[in-house]
């Protein structure tokens, strides 16, 4: 088996039995990102230089003993949102395109601890605003399995580097849906955990009352093992909880025997693809045949779901993208007169449209004779949600249905109208709203060969529930083959705007930021 096919955990156990050395699975992760990036456009920096050093120093303590952590030694990707000491960290946007951080963000803290061996930043929608990754300002993502098709955002940079065996696993975050829908579009698992369960601390935020980091992998029990690495209280973080269940791994067992399962009539209605439906149904058969009971219910409030999210999202980010100014760091306006006019040029040059939008909404349900009206009320449609869940959960263990209405679009489609963009969240950001834990794994392909993902939502810190019936769900379908690697390699056409840079330069070299001339240039040297 070549070492761009196995899981995470396979290539952690080879490593740890000498079969193959930490720097032999770093060589072979850089180099399938060589090949296969001029199609997919997956990252943003690729720090090869870092990555084998990393590497060589976890196989000494591999080989000494002293290290024996599950992951020690394998390559990850992480979202380009995450801070990492030294490191371009730049949410694919122009403003941060020359950031480099002073701290880790705990998340990548605990992997670095666990030996785990950064590859490089994975491409996103900017400041994590989008559900394409196409908003980025360091060009598109491409879809391994079809690569005139998204791969859904704002994590898909990761999930797309999984999918095409880039790296065994990586790190997202998940304001409204933005791991488990990629996950979907890109046929990977991907799993958000309750708010809390992992420290927010370095992840640069978005929506501070939403976000949350978690794993995408191959398969259910790399994902498990992912959570179990980064889940930690973190006295940095005043949201992160102090968790004493966090043996996730301990969940992966074969038996949903007596497990109820409620899918919401809701999630079934008008707007689901067929096919969609038909795959969703299909993943719940499996799991009634395996002893689960599983019956539809009435969810209730899902249309207040997407007005109360894009108000309260909107409203955060406004607030907390304030800080990116020009003043102390990023990109700064070449030419203004005075402060002010720094301030607006910077801001105006340095943010992108989706951005933009998004603030200036954020700003208006702020400002004076609108908060009563708009953000006050989606509040308490949020809190109303939270109610409608937790009276499902007094019958339900586990909720089950669709990540997207849809498999994922062709590029272009989506950012041409926006309304219909933020529709596509229906069935994920209710979860967010909630504060609960929700896992995407793949559950069959539509015409078209593009996969289909079945979510599966628990109650607040009840993950084990959700691993279990993943778990049981993986071995009831069966084997899940990726895309092959001769389908996702070669060199993307010009229209697509793949690896392409903020002011329309094309790549050089596996690499990050633009150079002044345009071109991507070696890692961690780029600029704009």
């Amino acid at each position: 088996m070549q070492i761009s096919s196995m899981t995470a955990l396979e290539l952690g156990r080879k490593i740890r039995q000498r079969e193959i050395s930490a720097v032999e699975a770093a060589e072979a992760s850089l180099a399938r990102i060589r090949e296969a990036e001029a199609s997919l456009n997956c990252f943003v920096t690729v720090d090869e230089e870092g990555a084998l050093a990393r590497a060589a120093e976890v196989q000494k303590a591999v080989s000494s003993g002293t290290l024996t952590a599950p992951l020690a030694g394998v390559p990850v990707g992480i979202k380009d949102n995450m801070c990492t000491e030294g490191l371009l960290t730049t949410c694919s946007s122009k403003i941060l395109y020359n950031f480099k951080p002073t701290y880790t963000a705990e998340a990548v803290l605990n992997l670095e601890k666990a030996g785990a061996v950064i590859v490089g930043k994975t491409n996103m929608d900017e400041f994590a605003m989008g559900s394409t990754t196409e908003t980025s300002a360091f060009g598109v993502t491409r879809n391994p399995w079809n690569t005139e098709h998204v791969p859904g955002g704002s994590s898909g940079g990761s999930c797309a580097a999984v999918a095409s065996g880039e790296v065994p696993y990586a790190l997202g975050s998940d304001t409204g849906g933005s791991i488990r829908q990629p996950s979907s579009f890109c046929g990977v698992t991907g799993l958000k955990p309750t708010y809390g369960t992992v420290s927010r601390y370095g992840l640069i935020a978005y929506g501070s009352s939403l976000d949350q980091i978690g794993p995408i992998a191959r398969d259910v029990s790399d994902c498990a093992a992912v959570l179990e690495t980064i889940a930690s209280w973190d006295r940095k973080d005043s949201t992160s909880v102090k968790r004493e269940d966090c043996d996730f791994t301990a969940a992966l067992v074969d038996d949903v025997k007596g497990l109820k399962i409620g899918i919401p009539s809701d999630y079934l209605a008008a707007g689901l693809d067929e096919e969609v439906k038909a795959a969703i149904l299909k993943a719940a058969d499996v799991l009634k045949t395996k002893g689960a009971q599983v019956e539809e219910f009435d969810l209730s409030l899902v249309e207040y779901a997407i007005p109360a999210y894009y108000v309260i999202a909107s409203a955060e980010a406004s607030s907390n993208l304030s800080r990116f100014d020009g003043v102390k760091y990023g990109y700064r306006a070449k030419e203004y007169e005075g402060l002010h006019s720094m301030y607006k040029k910077s801001r105006s040059e340095g943010f992108g449209e989706e951005v933009k939008r998004r603030i200036m909404l954020g700003s208006f349900v702020l400002s004076s004779g609108y908060y009563d009206a708009y953000y006050l009320k989606a509040l308490r449609t949020k809190a109303l949600i939270k109610q409608a869940f937790d009276r499902a959960f007094e019958k339900y263990d586990v909720i089950l249905g669709p990540a997207a209405p849809t498999t994922a679009p062709k590029l272009g489609e989506s950012l041409a109208d926006p309304i219909k963009m933020y529709l596509g969240d229906i069935y994920t950001i209710s979860v967010n709203l909630a504060g609960l834990p929700g896992m995407t794994v793949p559950c069959g392909l539509d015409a078209k060969g593009l996969p289909i993902g079945v979510q599966l939502i628990g109650d607040c810190f009840q993950e084990k529930k959700i691993i279990r019936a993943a778990y049981a769900y993986e071995q009831g379908r069966g084997p899940w083959e990726l895309p092959a690697p001769a389908c996702v390699a070669g060199t993307a056409d010009a229209a697509g705007g793949n690896g392409g840079c903020a002011d329309g330069g094309v790549r050089t070299a596996a690499g990050s930021g633009c150079a002044d001339d345009g071109a991507r240039t070696a890692a961690g040297k780029g600029g704009i």
